[in-house]
């Protein structure tokens, strides 16, 4: 399973000679492993790697179960550097040639998928999970004491006595109220080993609310919604909720973002909205969280001496004076300097309608 410690290995990975980035979607719901052979070879067909051609039918004929929804794979067999990571979320097919990992995708697919944790809870205890892009990687549970609920008019016992119906209920919110406490610190605890950064809670109005209340301020603040399910729910019905609840709460997020920027960016204020000004901001390391819509793509001209990108075409770097060379895809390098100086990059994979912004921005540290 890719992981952001796996992410941050190809942020760091440059070789002497080309990387090619593969990624292959292999939905068994759109097709079978014959099919995606051909689709394979169809990408592959320009690329005049041997070495590197023959690792990769090394791994789909003896390693690969077609099991999941896709495939990644970065390799430079000069270097002997293979990894390969099989996902349960679809990916866009495409192959790239460059002199490091493509990771742009991923960065998008990290975004929006990961990180997930799942409370289901009811007054008596829980049912924890974590997702990751679109995979279940954990599950626990905890039961707190057994609530017995009074009926009305049911107890001989003088009210406020004892055992009377108004010290049994009070002894029963006050078990309610442990039973959610430990609950909250169980959960608190699970988050925090899954490495959890989105927090959904399925179960009753009344229940969610009791829960809200017991957990840190820490975990609440990342809460991004709510649902009512039963705690008998299946895992695929909690993960299938928790995917539509997920979507619905980043779609909010980005958009909200995408104000801000226009705004600041309006005021002149720790934002900007053009591709040479981000990549401007990229080279003076002033780049809080990078916004993008899914897919874009720019070429630019790169500094072969100090890495300095602009879309301008220009005789030499004012920098450092050396020559420029032609990159495909400013965009990429962008998503990999922010990361790997360990800023945000926010992939838009919905469609938004706000003024002012149209493939690319930024949020500045100053």
């Amino acid at each position: 399973m890719l992981t952001e410690a796996n992410l941050h290995e190809l942020l760091g990975y440059r070789a002497e000679h080309q990387v090619l980035s593969v990624y292959l979607n292999t939905d068994p719901i759109q097709g079978n492993a014959d099919v995606y052979k051909l689709n394979l070879r169809s990408l592959l067909k320009e690329i005049k790697l041997t070495a590197d051609i023959t690792a990769i039918e090394n791994f789909f004929g003896r390693q690969y179960d077609w099991t999941g929804r896709s495939v990644v794979l970065f390799l430079c067999a000069q270097e002997n550097f293979f990894r390969a990571y099989t996902l349960a979320i679809p990916v866009r097919n495409q192959v790239v040639l460059n002199n490091r990992p493509y990771v742009k995708p991923l960065a998008s697919l990290l975004d929006h998928y990961g990180g997930y944790g799942v409370v289901l809870v009811d007054k008596q205890g829980a049912r924890v999970f974590s997702f990751h892009l679109g995979e279940i990687q954990e599950q626990e549970g905890i039961l707190g004491e057994n609530i017995r609920h009074t009926k009305r008019g049911g107890s001989s016992a003088k009210t406020g006595m004892r055992g009377g119906m108004s010290g049994q209920t009070r002894y029963e919110d006050e078990l309610t109220e442990r039973n959610f406490r430990e609950v909250a610190e169980f959960a608190g605890q699970f988050f925090k080993e899954n490495n959890v950064r989105r927090v959904l809670i399925g179960g009753t109005e009344e229940n969610i609310a009791e829960l809200k209340a017991q957990l840190p301020k820490s975990w609440q603040s990342l809460i991004i919604g709510a649902f009512p399910l039963s705690m008998t729910a299946s895992k695929g019905e909690v993960l299938e909720k928790t995917m539509q609840v997920g979507k619905e709460a980043e779609f909010r997020k980005e958009e909200q973002l995408l104000k801000m920027l226009v705004t600041g960016a309006a005021k002149e204020q720790r934002a900007v909205l053009t591709l040479e000004d981000t990549l401007q901001a990229v080279r003076d390391g002033r780049i809080q969280a990078l916004v993008i819509t899914d897919g874009y793509r720019e070429s630019a001209y790169r500094c072969q001496g100090c890495g300095y990108a602009t879309t301008i075409e220009l005789p030499e770097c004012p920098y450092c004076g050396s020559a420029f060379v032609k990159i495909p895809d400013a965009v990429e390098l962008a998503v990999h300097d922010v990361m790997k100086a360990g800023g945000e990059v926010e992939v838009l994979q919905q469609v938004h309608k706000v003024d002012g912004f149209e493939n690319i921005g930024a949020v500045l540290r100053y």
